[in-house]
């Protein structure tokens, strides 16, 4: 009896690797290509300083698809409201990334919910995590806007 459950489970296993030995020319995984970066491409992040193009900033920031909206005001993030955003929601973007800085901290429940009735969904995660999500929602021609809190 776990004779044959082991060859139900190991059967598909293999054939799954045969058909990627027959299709060896298909890329198994995504590559990026340095050639792609914008005015708007964050290139580095640490604690202290977000650099975006050829700017370096040493203060949180805003931005959204189309530009860089500027230095965020000092509000903690378990104090932020949907009146705080307006700047950023002004570009309509259909997705908001907020950086919480070097640890993951959660904002209002209320928040999300008012992001959510207009449509607009919410990523949280630390700084450099939303970065690279940033980055790559504008590779894929989305219109992402991210709150990017430095420590």
């Amino acid at each position: 009896m776990r004779r044959d459950y082991c060859s139900i489970i190991t059967a598909p296993l293999f054939f799954l690797q045969q058909a990627n030995r027959k299709n060896q020319e298909r890329p198994t995984r995504m590559l990026f290509n340095r050639e792609d970066k914008t005015d708007l491409t964050i290139t580095s992040v640490d604690s202290n300083t977000i650099r975006i193009g050829e700017q370096t900033l040493t203060v949180s920031t805003a931005l959204t698809a189309d530009r860089i909206i500027g230095e965020w005001r000092a509000t903690p993030v378990d104090a932020i409201t949907i009146t705080d955003l307006q700047p950023v929601l002004a570009d309509e973007p259909e997705l908001l990334v907020l950086g919480t800085g070097s640890q993951q901290r959660m904002p209002p429940k209320e928040l999300a919910f008012a992001l959510a009735r207009r449509g607009i969904g919410l990523e949280l995660m630390d700084t450099p995590a939303a970065c690279r999500t940033f980055n790559i929602l504008i590779a894929e021609g989305r219109r992402p806007a991210a709150v990017l809190l430095l420590d």
